[in-house]
């Protein structure tokens, strides 16, 4: 051993380090040194260059998280959504999907558009108003006005005017220019509002709006229940209303006669303008008369819509007011028609609420249609047209969070026929009941771009449901959903150890793996569980096959100062490891083959094993489970690959690592990953501590899912554990390579995702009559252990120091009882890949091999037989040989590739999809059609052999295979670690792009590994997005960035060029509806609204100037990307610009003849009025 380490130390110090490319030098880490060849030998024609790569965010798919604002353009037909993070969602038709943000951070509290202008204002919670122009495909803020003395809490603009009222906490009023941002000197004092004679503030303005009748008077609502018309031409109140109940909202009548008021005690007031003393109306829509005679206590009206329709009753429609004696009722809208009332009861609390009318002027009659209503975790629009009020379907992909997402996966160019396919199955299983008319919110333009390719995105959820989505063309459409629960029969909390997951997630998926070629989908569970899956277009009767693989440390293994230091934690390898076993047996160990061993075994669910039919899509097959052994839980799976040319499936977490043949339904290898090197192990390893005690229930400091659920589960769940666990006096192996995985801190906290040990075994808690509860709640006896995988990694981040951060981190004290040493010997099996390989160097033709990494930085390629007959395929057994190269580099091993000697990527063999359930066709035999990698011709001038592109936590390294030299190393990061790493295709070209714990997103040319981007694109703050980051071919990345959003990004310089093209337009040229005719006596007689000049009035020559102090104006920074919109964007205005000449052609051509009309009827009127006066003239009064 001493001699084995020697030539390891000698390869330590002659690899290269620091990421140069001078002459590489690195043998096998299995045998002695061998001098590896110089780069030239291996001619790549490298084409990526770093003007290849531009890191951009494309478009956010989802519900918008933690909704704040609601605002329509009814002439546009666009919706824009506000969020408490300070983001903006604008929607339109399919396709129109755009994502603002303001760089503050700050909640939006209000949305106003500028109704058929282009431009939307949003006033944010730090008192700022902004001013965003969506004349462009990526909306820039124009202008910022920034209030220093008082806070803003209403805004209100009126149709077609530049003037925005702006009622403040103070109960002022402010007036602001929208062309200029800059404020007017009229201010509408609070206390010249109300009377002198009135002792009490009124409270913040709640309400601000002009009369439908004269838009010289504006309505004033201040919470305390105090309402005031603003004469604004005579500076005075036209009258005050005082009312005892605090107001929420007002809504106008459309004549400007009456108005009615939603109150803090549930009821709903209507006033009329000519007699304000005390209002016409009050009614408590849901507050029923006691028997004492009392009216029943009710829940504030938020909001309430009055609008008025031709041909029936107006509608009343409001949320809230719901009896507080109603305890565990849902949020409710309220929809008064006439007599009639319905009540909406909602899934979710309603945040705010936008009744949709036919025309954009307040003074005419309303006729609306449907009302959007957004709920805190869901959007969806109400049909006023038809007395049953359905909604409609909404074509956005508003559901992902329906379950919390745990895992992502994403597909770019795949087979071209797979989305029809999935789309025409999943389209017979969707919900009915909605309405028949059109989305209502189908504003701006959207086409296919040329630049468009198949893409599917899978997300994996906590209640175990798959779905796989179409995102070709930055679109994002469900396709399909699979529920992986089905497979199991339904937890029960009498059944043993399903017990202890009854108020869990038993099912929520962990990780997926799909092969697009042949359609074999599989699925990691959080219960230790996999599910195979098989496509075909025909319903089935099937039955699943279950197997049980022990891959479990042993009960012996939690060792106490007085127990012998050496018991095996892991079955022997000649025990069953390497023949073929029948899918109901399980691989012998030394803890598990007794009869004792057995009966404590259990699974953590029951798989139904009975004949059922299912339904056309995936069908599954196969399902392998790891049991619970001697009352202790099995350890997540940490790795998983799939093969379906090899017929073969390998997964592994951290005691070891299995293969199993899906095929014959038989475990091909289950070994500890120690007994996989067999005498190439690369470590000494140490003999345990003495000092090893019996961990205690309070050293496991476990995180769950909840990290990313829903607000309402903040309780800790068991089914993550922290990858945080290290104590501060951490022991080093020898080796350089043992070190960086496990002893990397920065700025005191923990930055690797390796660093969380796998204990040994847990302690046995006294089931006395507290024991089943605390061994089901508390956090010392975990359902299961996360294993040490970048894959579904748990990390503490020095971020801030929040309530959120204190949360999502964890921090082992320095008694550790599992010690660096023994941590080691646990190594966690974190990445596999199937491939055609060379398992030794002697090997002169590539053979069906399994590449494993580990925890500590190890690669293992381990060689296999198999048969290639279809025949003898499934009925000769195939064979794993022992271990065959064993390779090393810094770090967790997180991601295998492979070039042929040309630099091309070599996909991994796959099987053609064949439908198994499909009738038999006796002229076509259904055979297995295989697709392997053929070298090409022009390789042989390279030699054979191929290049395997290795890629961990801290290091990339490129081999040649089969004589196992490093060709080129590269140190990717020293102060961080990589989360994600992936090879991908660029540009007709491939790179290994990488997503580090710091933010960074880089990419590394190819195989020389020359760093091409490197770019601080997003500080990681949240475990969702280490989770979920994934990078596709294309230049194409996302990740979860809340849990109901998903962002996509690109790093490809093309397709940021492409995505103006791609990306829908917001505005579209619309000529505004106009005004219908007011008739000769409405207008004489309903006041001088049209004459009304807000510019005279609140204009600077009138005003003056607002003081300087009182609010601060920040001009608008689009900044380069802006810059480059417009100039994208010439052609289109252009174009815009031309529709615009042609239609104020037609205009004035209309006016023209408008004008004739106009002197033609007054020439009539002039001559029947003076027929009329000479008429008239000479009779008296009495004679008329």
């Amino acid at each position: 051993m001493k001699k084995f380490r020697k030539v390891l130390d000698g390869l330590t110090t002659s690899s290269p380090g620091g990421g140069t490319m001078g002459s590489p030098s690195c043998g096998s880490a299995a045998g002695t040194p061998t001098t590896a060849p110089t780069p030239k030998e291996i001619d790549v024609q490298e084409t990526l260059v770093s003007e290849n790569f531009q890191l951009c965010k494309t478009v956010r798919h989802g519900f918008p998280y933690q909704p704040t604002a609601l605002a329509f353009d009814p002439v546009q037909k666009i919706l824009a959504i506000g969020s408490r993070s300070g983001g903006v969602r604008i929607l339109g038709r399919p396709g129109v999907d755009c994502f603002c943000q303001h760089e503050s951070g700050a909640a939006v509290l209000q949305l106003q558009f500028l109704i058929n202008e282009g431009a939307l204002v949003t006033a944010c919670a730090d008192d700022t108003l902004h001013l965003w122009n969506l004349r462009q495909r990526r909306p820039a803020i124009l202008h910022s006005l920034k209030f220093n003395r008082e806070r803003i809490t209403f805004c209100h603009l009126p149709f077609q005017s530049k003037w925005l009222y702006v009622g403040t906490e103070r109960g002022n009023t402010h007036i602001v220019n929208i062309e200029s941002f800059i404020l007017s000197g009229y201010v509408i004092m609070w206390n010249k509002a109300i009377e002198l004679s009135t002792k009490t503030h009124p409270g913040p303005v709640v309400h601000l709006s002009d009369s439908p009748k004269d838009e010289g008077k504006l309505l004033i609502g201040f919470e305390s229940g105090t309402i005031v018309q603003w004469d604004l031409r005579a500076k005075k109140a036209d009258f005050r209303i005082y009312y005892d109940e605090a107001i929420h909202s007002v809504s106008w009548h459309h004549e400007g006669k009456q108005f009615m008021c939603s109150h803090s005690d549930g009821s709903l007031t209507l006033w009329n303008l000519r007699n304000t003393s005390k209002p016409v109306q009050v009614t408590f829509p849901h507050g029923k008369i006691q028997k004492d005679g009392r009216k029943e206590s009710c829940k504030p009206i938020l909001k309430v819509d009055y609008k008025t329709t031709r041909n029936s009753e107006p509608f009343v429609i409001f949320s809230g007011g719901l009896s507080y004696d109603k305890a565990g009722r849902r949020p409710t809208l309220t929809i008064m028609h006439g007599k009639a009332i319905t009540v909406l009861e909602m899934d979710y609390p309603i945040v705010e609420f936008m009744t949709l009318c036919e025309t954009p002027y307040n003074n005419e009659v309303q006729d609306p249609f449907a009302v959007v209503v957004l709920l805190e975790k869901d959007l969806i629009v109400v049909d006023l047209t038809q007395s049953n009020f359905p909604v409609f379907e909404n074509p956005y992909p508003m559901d992902i969070h329906e379950s919390p997402v745990t895992c992502t996966a994403y597909f770019a160019d795949c087979p071209p026929d797979i989305i029809p396919v999935l789309y025409s199955i999943g389209a017979k299983h969707k919900k009915t009941g909605y309405s028949q008319k059109e989305w209502p919110v189908s504003g701006g333009m959207w086409t296919l771009g040329s630049h468009t390719y198949p893409e599917i995105i899978i997300t994996g959820h906590a209640d175990g449901s798959i779905k796989f989505w179409d995102g070709s063309a930055i679109t994002l459409q469900m396709l399909y959903k699979l529920k992986t629960s089905k497979v199991f029969e339904k937890p029960k909390p009498s059944e043993g150890r399903a017990a202890e997951l009854v108020d869990e997630d038993p099912f929520a998926v962990q990780m997926v793996s799909w092969c697009p070629q042949s359609r074999i989908f599989c699925v990691v569970g959080i219960s230790a569980h996999i599910i195979l899956y098989r496509f075909s277009k025909y319903d089935a009767n099937t039955q699943i096959v279950s197997l049980e693989v022990r891959l479990q440390c042993e009960s012996e293994d939690v060792i106490s100062p007085s127990e012998n230091e050496n018991n095996p934690c892991f079955s022997e390898p000649h025990s069953g490891s390497h023949s073929p076993q029948p899918h109901h047996q399980h691989p012998a160990s030394p803890g598990g083959g007794t009869p004792e061993g057995v009966k404590d075994s259990a699974l953590c669910l029951k798989v139904k094993d009975r004949v059922a039919r299912v339904p056309p899509g995936y069908q599954a097959e196969l399902v392998i489970q790891l049991p619970w052994m001697d009352g202790e839980p099995p350890q997540q799976i940490s790795s998983l690959d799939i093969n379906s040319a090899y017929g073969l499936l390998a997964f592994g977490n951290c005691n070891g690592l299995a293969v199993v043949d899906y095929l014959q339904k038989t475990i091909l290898l289950c070994m500890s990953t120690l007994d996989l090197y067999g005498a190439a192990d690369p470590y000494q390893r140490l003999t345990r501590s003495p000092r090893r005690n019996r961990q205690s229930t309070s050293e496991f400091c476990m995180r769950g899912l909840s990290n990313f659920y829903s607000d309402s589960k903040k309780r800790i769940r068991t089914s993550y554990q922290s990858l945080t666990e290290l104590s501060d006096n951490q022991q080093s192996v020898d080796m350089e390579r043992s070190k960086s995985p496990t002893s990397d801190h920065v700025n005191g906290h923990c930055t690797s995702p390796t660093s969380q040990p796998c204990s040994a075994g847990k302690p046995r808690i006294p089931m006395g009559p507290e024991g089943p509860r605390l061994a089901r709640r508390g956090p010392g006896r975990p359902p299961f252990r996360k294993a040490q995988s970048a894959a579904c990694m748990e990390i503490s981040l020095p971020v801030s120091h929040t309530e959120e951060s204190r949360e999502n981190s964890f921090s082992r004290s320095r008694s550790s009882s599992v010690s660096s040493i023994d941590r080691d010997t646990k190594e966690a099996i974190t990445t596999l890949q199937f491939g055609e390989s060379y398992g030794r160097k002697s090997d002169a033709l590539p053979t069906p091999c399994l590449w494993v990494g580990t925890s500590l930085g190890v690669i293992l390629v381990i060689p296999m037989s198999i048969p290639t007959d279809q025949d003898e395929r499934m009925e000769e057994p195939v064979t794993i040989g022992p271990s065959g190269a064993v390779l090393m580099l810094k770090g967790s091993v997180l991601r295998f590739g492979f070039l042929d000697c040309m630099g091309a990527l070599i996909q991994s063999p796959y099987e053609v999809w064949r439908d198994l359930n499909a009738p038999e066709d006796p002229d076509r035999p259904r055979k297995r059609k295989l697709v392997h990698y053929s070298p090409s011709s022009s390789q042989d001038t390279c030699g054979e052999g191929h290049l395997a592109i290795v890629c961990s936590e801290r290091q990339a390294k490129v081999f040649l295979m089969p004589s196992q030299s490093c060709l080129f190393v590269h140190n990717i990061t020293e102060s961080s670690f990589v989360l994600r790493a992936d090879v991908v295709s660029v540009c007709n070209s491939v790179c290994l792009a990488c997503f580090c714990a710091n933010g960074h997103v880089m990419t590394l040319s190819l195989p020389s590994l020359r760093p091409l981007m490197d770019v601080s694109y997003l500080p990681l703050t949240d475990m969702r997005i280490a989770r979920t980051f994934c990078f596709t071919n294309g230049g194409q990345a996302l990740y979860l960035s809340s849990p109901t959003e998903i962002q996509r990004i690109t790093y490809s310089q093309e397709m940021y060029d492409n995505l103006q093209e791609m990306l829908g337009e917001l505005f579209t040229p619309i000529e505004t509806p106009e005004a219908q005719n007011r008739g000769f006596l409405k207008g004489f007689f309903g006041g001088n609204a049209h004459t009304f000049d807000r510019e005279e009035l609140f204009g600077e020559a009138a005003a003056g100037k607002a003081s300087r102090s009182l609010a601060q104006h920040i001009p608008g920074q689009a900044g380069v990307e802006g810059m480059k919109v417009a100039a994208s964007g010439a052609v289109g205005e252009l174009a815009r610009a031309r529709i615009a000449l042609d239609e104020r052609g037609q205009r004035l051509g209309e006016l023209e003849e408008r004008t004739a009309l106009m002197m033609t009827s007054a020439e009539t009127f002039s001559k029947h009025a003076h027929e009329l006066m000479l008429k008239c003239k000479d009779k008296k009064w009495y004679q008329f």
